[in-house]
């Protein structure tokens, strides 16, 4: 975080309370990795913004975070004018329907649900198409849970190198949402079940593995826990935007 408030959260108390929250997040993160031994510059904060109006990004942008997260196609495409000229990267986090790919490769650096050798392969065309490369990760629902998308934990490996040699994409990781469950012990052995399967990505040595050091995994409620199995980047969005409405 930069030590200096910008000079719109000196004045706009709503710009203030943005960037409190932001170093309180900053605090959790770093005591989460100091006490699982960890360098806290090895976990990195992924700002979700889903349902934010652009302006209230672009001050979290100007307070000093640089990664973002988006859920919906549609808003990715419908803010990424308002924030081009502050240049945050930004990752689509949410599923994606083949028929918005190539809306989400306008403005997406990486898209990190991909869940089908099918949604990886058209990501791969497009790229092709109009020359570019694109960061993926293999999303794995680690819980089973019939509401959440992502490939099954035992056919998650093989999706990996199937994506990881596919013209233009570089596969960078995995991702996971944890479990919806109050028992700690559930949501961290989902985490560390990604943990797994990562380590089993990177030591097949199968082609275009060798860069899916990423684990994508932990949000608001559960970054502790997911940081605990390591995870390399959380997504948090209610602790620094407050609780979402039922309609977003």
């Amino acid at each position: 975080m930069p030590e200096d408030l910008t000079p719109t959260a000196q004045h706009d108390p709503d710009a203030t309370d943005l960037v409190r929250r932001l170093e309180a997040v900053h605090e959790r993160v770093r005591q989460a990795a100091e006490h699982a031994g960890r360098p806290a510059e090895d976990v990195r904060l992924m700002l979700a913004t889903k349902t934010q109006p652009v302006q209230t990004v672009r001050a979290a942008v100007q307070a000093g975070v640089r990664l973002l997260g988006e859920n919906k196609v549609q808003e990715l495409v419908a803010k990424g004018p308002g924030l081009a000229d502050l240049s945050p990267t930004v990752h689509l986090i949410g599923h994606l329907q083949s028929n918005k790919v190539n809306a989400a490769l306008r403005w997406a650096a990486c898209v990190q649900s991909v869940d089908s050798l099918e949604l990886a392969e058209r990501l791969s065309r497009r790229c092709e198409a109009v020359d570019r490369d694109l960061e993926v990760m293999v999303q794995v629902n680690v819980s089973g849970e019939e509401s959440k998308y992502g490939v099954a934990p035992a056919q998650a490996t093989a999706l990996a190198a199937a994506v990881a040699v596919l013209p233009r994409l570089r596969l960078t990781g995995l991702m996971t949402i944890g479990a919806n469950s109050d028992e700690d012990a559930v949501v961290r052995a989902g985490f560390a079940g990604l943990a797994r399967l990562r380590d089993e990505v990177l030591a097949s040595g199968l082609p275009g593995t060798g860069a899916a050091h990423e684990l994508s995994m932990g949000m608001s409620g559960d970054l502790e826990l997911a940081i605990a199995e390591g995870a390399t980047m959380v997504r948090v969005g209610s602790a620094v935007f407050g609780q979402r409405s039922v309609a977003g």
